[in-house]
Order: C-alpha cells, then sequence, then structure tokens
C-alpha cells in the first residue's frame, strides 16, 4: 500500500513534501495511485497542530489562522482525465486519541451572539470522546474527513476568484487568496491559490458528517490525475457545524479511487455527489433525542417569509437556551450543539413559515 507519512510534531510548512494548504492546479502530486488501489494518508488537525493539551483560550491569540486547512497530497489517479467522475471511497478513518473545540470571535452561525473564545479539548478512548471543559457530555465516534477534494483547473480558478471577489464586494464574509502562511509559502499557488475554507464543484471543506468508513465521494475531475487531498478530520460533527469547529483532530485514511469514464461531461455533473451504505444516525440510537424548532420570525416580531436561514438560527438558539437551563454556559452549549446536534429542515412549504428542527441525541448525556 502506497502511503503518505507526516510528522505531526512539525507544522505543514515545516515537513516538505507532504501537503498544501490552498487549491491550485499547478501543486505537484507526491505520489500516483492507480484505480482499484488502496492508499493510506496521514492528516494533520485543521489548526495544523497548533492547539494542543493544555493550551487555555488566552493562548489562541497565538494562532496562526491563515493555516487552514493543512491537506495531504495532492495523490495522481492514473488515468484520470477532465469530464470524468472520480470516486474516492473512504476504506477506513483511523482517529487520534485528541481533538479540540474552539469558538472565535467573529466566526460560526452565530458569530454575532457569540463574542469570548471557548476552547474545549477532548480525549478519545473506547469510542468516546469526553472533555473536562464539557462535563456530564460524551460524544460518539463517528470520524470522516472535514476535507477532500481535487485541483481546480485554471479556467475554474480563474472564475472562482472572480465569483468570490464580486460576493465580496456585495459584503458577504469571503477569504480572498492571501500569501501569509500558505504552503506551498511561493509562486503561483501562494498569491493566487484559493483558500481551504469554502467548499467548491472541487469539493474541499465540505464537512459533511455522514462521509464516515464506508462512504463515497464522487467529484467531476477538472485536471489531468484529478490530484485529490484530503485532511481536517472530525472525531464527531453536527449538522452545521455551528461554532465553526467540530471534533477537530488528526487522523488515518485509506482510500481507494475509481473512474467513471467522461460520466461529468455525458451527464453535467457540477456538483459532488455521495452515497453510504451502512450509516447509523445518531439522533435515532437508544434513547432518543430533544429537539428545539426555530421559524424565519426576528425577535421584534418581523416575519421574514421562507428564510430559512433565520429559521435555523432561532431553532438553534432555542437549542442553547435549553442546554442553559440545564446546567451548561452558553459558550458551551454552542459547543455541544457543534459537535453533536443536528439542524434540519422539517418544512419549506408553508409559506411564510419555514420550519428548521435542532436534534440533540439523548444519548450524549452522561448524567
Amino acid at each position: 500500500m502506497q502511503h503518505i507519512r507526516i510528522d505531526r510534531t512539525k507544522r505543514l510548512r515545516d515537513d516538505a513534501g507532504t501537503g498544501h494548504n490552498r487549491w491550485h492546479p499547478d501543486i505537484p502530486p507526491l505520489i500516483e495511485v492507480a484505480p482499484g488501489q488502496v492508499v493510506r494518508l496521514e492528516t494533520r488537525d485543521a489548526s495544523d497542530g497548533q492547539i494542543r493539551p493544555g493550551m487555555t483560550t488566552a493562548d489562541l491569540g497565538n494562532v496562526a489562522t491563515k493555516t487552514s486547512h493543512p491537506i495531504t497530497g495532492p495523490v495522481h489517479v492514473t488515468g484520470a482525465r477532465p469530464g470524468d467522475l472520480l470516486e474516492v471511497e473512504f476504506v477506513d478513518i483511523i482517529p487520534q486519541d485528541y481533538g479540540w473545540t474552539r469558538i472565535r470571535a467573529g466566526a460560526g452561525f452565530l458569530r454575532s451572539d457569540f463574542h469570548d473564545p471557548f476552547l474545549a479539548h477532548w480525549h478519545m478512548e473506547d469510542g468516546w470522546a469526553r472533555s473536562a471543559e464539557i462535563p456530564g457530555v460524551r460524544i460518539p465516534e463517528a470520524s470522516f474527513m472535514g476535507t477532500a477534494g481535487i485541483a481546480p483547473s485554471h479556467a475554474q480558478l480563474t472564475e472562482w476568484t472572480a465569483r468570490e471577489a464580486a460576493a465580496a464586494e456585495r459584503g458577504d464574509l469571503i477569504l480572498p487568496p492571501d500569501a501569509e502562511d500558505a504552503v506551498p509559502t511561493t509562486g503561483p499557488a501562494a498569491t493566487h491559490g484559493l483558500r481551504t475554507i469554502p467548499p467548491r464543484e472541487n469539493g474541499g471543506n465540505l464537512d459533511i458528517r455522514h462521509l464516515t468508513k464506508g462512504s463515497r465521494l464522487f467529484i467531476p475531475v477538472a485536471v489531468e490525475g484529478a490530484l485529490f487531498s484530503t485532511g481536517d478530520a472530525h472525531y464527531a460533527q453536527g449538522d452545521s457545524e455551528c461554532c465553526v469547529t467540530a471534533i477537530e483532530m488528526g487522523a488515518t485514511v485509506d482510500l481507494r479511487f475509481r473512474l467513471y469514464k467522461g460520466r461529468a461531461q455525458a451527464e453535467g455533473i457540477r456538483w459532488p455527489r455521495f452515497t453510504h451504505t451502512d450509516f447509523r444516525d445518531a439522533a435515532w440510537q437508544g434513547g432518543g433525542f430533544v429537539a428545539t424548532t426555530g421559524m424565519p420570525i426576528e425577535p421584534d416580531g418581523t416575519n421574514r417569509g421562507e428564510d430559512t436561514t433565520l429559521a435555523a438560527r432561532n431553532a438553534l438558539l432555542a437549542m442553547i437556551d435549553l442546554l442553559a437551563h440545564r446546567g451548561w454556559s452558553r459558550e458551551q452549549a454552542y459547543a455541544i450543539c457543534s459537535v453533536a446536534a443536528d439542524l434540519r429542515i422539517s418544512s419549506n412549504v408553508n409559506a411564510p413559515n419555514t420550519v428548521v428542527s435542532c436534534l440533540l441525541p439523548n444519548a450524549i448525556f452522561e448524567t
């Protein structure tokens, strides 16, 4: 089995030839793998190893923020051509035994409501994660790769850079190309490479918690060899990853690739797809769940017809209130929701009020 090994005691920039943290078609592959073969990739956490056991919230100010996400690769898939559909099978995902969750000012779904930093350290054992910073809670293992994608073409790079610049001009939250802390550190990939924070048509930071062991991700190929990379593993995450981090960790992932020649072009496939034959949803396991709901109504009573984002915000705030009444701080409650709660559209047809539900499994509570 081919294997890309990394040194987790080093930052990506100091461990040459193991990966990158920008998307660019000119980043050369590290290995070549034929379809059907299994390859093993060791990966770093989203902070590039900067967050470690024993750190406090005061230490977070020294963490470089433009390193996300360090990803291992690229892997050249033999025979992959533009217009093909690449299948990525997650054969196995082996978690590390330490992870973390943080709240960072200015980030996350509720960034206008949470302004103080928060950091939880998780220790994983026997299929559960526990944190001294969030007592009374245990989170079941459901490891997946938060970031998994392939290189964009030069045409896509130009198109996506322009559309994101236009979105920034409209006031959207956009992270433009930035050479600070970029890997590669020089050249076009550093100055013009796309940040790995937003997902795009090439996959990337999808943060889909269903991409666990046994899942298959399908991405339309845009460059020769596809040039696949992955990282940003999560031990567990709720749908929406609301506070902007899940249980972040390093992991080792075994992958198998398959190619469907010309299928993406023939069928006009633009966006990634995925499948899973044996996913277990924690919300439906023994013990059931508690759920809150939200509708698109502002605190002052203004009705924002069919605004699903506002409905999701209200459902999430209601769950945070529920957990706060049960004894957790609002920061602890926000983090609990980010690693374990699922936001789901329950009704999207009864105008003006979309209904979003926030589900939290009872099985995570130890008391």
